[in-house]
């Protein structure tokens, strides 16, 4: 398997693509890799639930933290079932894609793999179970849409939200997979997009719907002149070393092997991080005099994210560079960006994840090049930078454009936004009848 293939997820599917299958008996499963993808699995599972509850219900008001953890885990259902109805088919079915033609099927799979069909104890994806690998990409599945919860907290009807996530997954999430991963024919794919674990396809895809979540809600009630601070900063500090470390499994899971790129992939995860953590740490100290556990949380979430599309390609000292400049960069969006322009993204969503994404996606087009110390093909730096570019162009229009529609179609239907009243309330009573605190 070349390195270009190793880029995304899709490549695996040519394995069991009936076009560009290796003979069957080539197709030999590996216990070791079985049990690293299971164990990758349940770590990506983890940041979801309980880590991504845990890290925005630390920073919601103490009257909306059940609210919030209650769409995490709302979320985690609902797309599961989606997924392994038409949502897998969807992403990663490759009939009627051919390389360098541009088709229906460029865009989005076909329906051959809806309901799992044909998917048994036997199959294989690679040299593991594809049932594995069914789940494995279905965790990714379920924390995109659980990422945007956080741009529109405190705020948003839990009927409306529930419908958003599925129309949302269905029109948004399934077909960008589709375009980066399910392998030649695919859009981005062709185009020689590197994205190895989600830049583009989780975090750009995420923190732009986010923000346009945000601004067709509409500000909080007081925002910004009314104080909003976390209600439990240690929840979001557990969150965030939750989603460290089962970000190992996001993107050395991502290799599909225990191998060398899965190794190198955990080792620059764990650099960026950590730069990106204190980049965004000594940013905050020079910038407000103090150092907040707020902000190395973020940091080190920014990182995770700058990462993502790389972990695969670059090496130690470019993961250096891609973990402070997500943390700078990230840090000066979700604050100074934000407040100059007004809109009140709750939770920073589109500050960290689609900044983040968009710094790590076209920085990985510079240091996946050998001669800066990249795994890559890239030879020449500005060509895939440009090619990363137009990965993250298309992603923000497209993203953009279909999540405006969805809400706005659902607010005329039946709304988007809660009642003022209920807004004083909190959503935990007014949405849930339930109390995350005690009086």
């Amino acid at each position: 398997m070349t390195l270009r293939k190793l880029a995304g997820l899709g490549a695996l599917l040519s394995l069991v693509t009936p076009t560009l299958a290796m003979a069957a008996d080539e197709v030999v499963l590996n216990s070791g890799d079985t049990a690293w993808m299971l164990t990758a699995t349940a770590l990506v599972l983890f940041m979801t639930v309980p880590g991504l509850a845990l890290f925005y219900g630390g920073m919601v008001r103490s009257k909306n933290v059940l609210s919030v953890m209650m769409q995490c885990f709302a979320i985690t259902g609902l797309i599961s079932i989606l997924w392994v109805i038409y949502g897998y088919s969807i992403a990663f079915d490759t009939t009627g894609m051919e390389q360098g033609v541009i088709n229906f099927n460029s865009f989005v799979g076909g329906l051959s793999k809806a309901f799992l069909a044909g998917v048994t104890p036997a199959s294989l994806t690679a040299a593991f179970p594809e049932s594995v690998f069914i789940v494995f990409q279905m965790t990714f599945a379920i924390i995109t849409p659980a990422l945007i919860v956080g741009a529109f907290a405190e705020r948003m009807k839990f009927s409306a939200m529930l419908i958003f996530m599925a129309v949302w997954f269905t029109l948004v999430y399934a077909p960008i997979a589709h375009m980066v991963w399910s392998g030649n024919g695919g859009l981005m794919w062709d185009w020689g997009v590197l994205d190895f674990a989600g830049g583009t396809v989780v975090h750009i895809n995420a923190g732009v719907a986010g923000l346009v979540a945000c601004l067709v809600l509409g500000k909080r009630k007081g925002y910004p002149t009314t104080p909003m601070a976390p209600h439990n900063l240690g929840y979001t500090l557990v969150g965030a070393a939750m989603l460290w470390i089962g970000w190992f499994g996001f993107n050395a899971g991502s290799a599909v092997a225990a191998n060398g790129t899965a190794g190198m992939a955990m080792l620059v995860t764990q650099i960026a991080t950590a730069a990106a953590a204190l980049a965004w740490m000594f940013a905050e100290w020079l910038t407000h005099d103090k150092p907040s556990a707020l902000g190395i949380a973020s940091g080190v979430v920014a990182g995770l994210v700058a990462i993502t599309p790389a972990a695969g390609t670059v090496g130690p000292m470019g993961a250096l560079v891609i973990g402070l400049a997500a943390g700078v960069i990230c840090f000066f969006c979700a604050t100074s960006l934000k407040r100059k322009l007004g809109y009140d993204d709750s939770l920073d969503a589109f500050g960290v994840h689609g900044i983040g994404g968009i710094v790590g996606a076209l920085l990985t087009g510079v240091f996946a090049a050998p001669a800066l110390g990249g795994f890559g093909t890239v030879e020449d730096i500005a060509a895939q930078v440009w090619i990363q570019f137009k990965g993250v162009g298309f992603t923000v229009v497209y993203t953009a454009i279909v999540t405006f529609v969805i809400l706005k179609v659902i607010d005329l239907v039946m709304g988007l936004r809660i009642s003022e009243e209920e807004e004083t309330v909190g959503l935990d009573l007014a949405q849930h009848n339930e109390r995350g605190y005690n009086l």
